[in-house]
């Protein structure tokens, strides 16, 4: 009986800290509908203020030739004469009860089909330059907080300072005049030429937006892994693995660092939104396939169904992302008993 016991105590907690971020992961999802529901009301309100003329952006040039008895019918058959809430209204109802997201007057093509062509590029690129800035900040931080004042501590310091003040757009023309024009890498679209993407010339093609992307988000995470290694390294139980005779690498790696990345992960979910927001303007820089040529199209022509669809999907995304970042924070950390 004995046994038994010693053997299920540390699952209980397992298990505790399972069943705590489930809980908080179902909140988080209650809490995004209806945040997810302003976002899309002040997505069209806002897009009702654009100065732009959305039928003028339908017709082109045709526009100027059109009568006014024209422009009237054809207003009232695409719906821009009406307010901006009751177009919300309509556009709610179609994706609530026939998940029906409209029609795109920017592109002539049905939203849905917008978002499953370039939804998954976008993701694509903000993964990978995740990936990118997580591997490097892990790298320099802990290289940076094993040798404070280091050679390799005033490079990693200095190159996150450095990069705090620059926008990401700055960075990408930088890599396309160093790296494309100096070098050759491809820095547009994701096939040379015309041709049809292979897996091959989607690579090629991301290395310099992914790394462009992920040097942008380097420097809150280098910081904070710098930061959370120097204090894990005071803490007793990697003092005792110090007095044990350990290897400084084998305390660093494996004594100090997995105490610091539980801070690590809710960084990780807080700069969510910021790696959106760097995705989309690097996607501009380098003609990156995804949704950010279709917001702008979309916020110029007054494409109501396009823009809140880009909109809301973003909105979602980074909700989602943040929650389950928190909710790794609670599965991870033993010394959460409650929320």
């Amino acid at each position: 009986m004995t046994r038994t016991t010693s053997l299920a105590a540390p699952v209980r907690p397992r298990r505790r800290r399972r069943a705590l971020s489930a809980r908080l992961v179902r909140a988080r999802l209650l809490a995004a509908a209806p945040i997810t529901v302003v976002v899309s009301m002040v997505t069209f309100w806002l897009a009702s203020l654009s100065p732009f003329d959305p039928l003028a952006a339908y017709l082109g040039s045709r526009f100027e030739k059109t009568s006014g008895a024209q422009r009237k019918i054809l207003a009232e058959q695409l719906g821009v004469d009406e307010s901006w809430i009751a177009v919300w209204g309509r556009w709610a109802g179609d994706v609530l009860l026939h998940w029906d997201w409209g029609q795109s007057r920017s592109m002539s093509r049905p939203v849905s089909e917008v978002l499953a062509e370039r939804l998954p590029y976008t993701l694509l690129l903000a993964g990978t330059g995740l990936l990118i800035a997580v591997v490097l900040s892990l790298l320099l931080g802990v290289r940076a907080a094993w040798r404070p004042g280091s050679w390799t501590d005033r490079f990693a310091t200095g190159l996150a300072y450095s990069m705090q003040g620059i926008p990401p757009f700055v960075v990408g023309l930088l890599a396309i005049s160093v790296f494309s024009i100096g070098m050759g890498l491809p820095a547009g679209g994701v096939a040379n030429g015309g041709a049809d993407p292979t897996a091959t010339s989607i690579a090629t093609h991301l290395i310099l937006p992914a790394s462009v992307l992920g040097l942008s988000q380097v420097p809150w995470l280098l910081l904070n892994v710098r930061s959370s290694v120097i204090a894990a390294l005071a803490e007793d139980h990697v003092t005792a693995a110090r007095s044990r005779g350990l290897p400084d690498r084998t305390v660093v790696w494996k004594h100090a660092l997995p105490a610091a990345l539980l801070p690590f992960v809710t960084v990780i979910g807080v700069r969510l939104p910021e790696l959106v927001s760097g995705a989309l303007l690097v996607e501009t820089v380098f003609s990156w396939p995804g949704l950010a040529s279709a917001t702008v199209g979309a916020a110029v022509d007054g494409d109501f169904p396009l823009l809140a669809a880009v909109t809301t999907v973003t909105c979602l995304v980074v909700l989602i992302g943040s929650a389950l970042a928190d909710a790794v924070y609670l599965l991870v950390d033993p010394r959460i008993d409650d929320v």
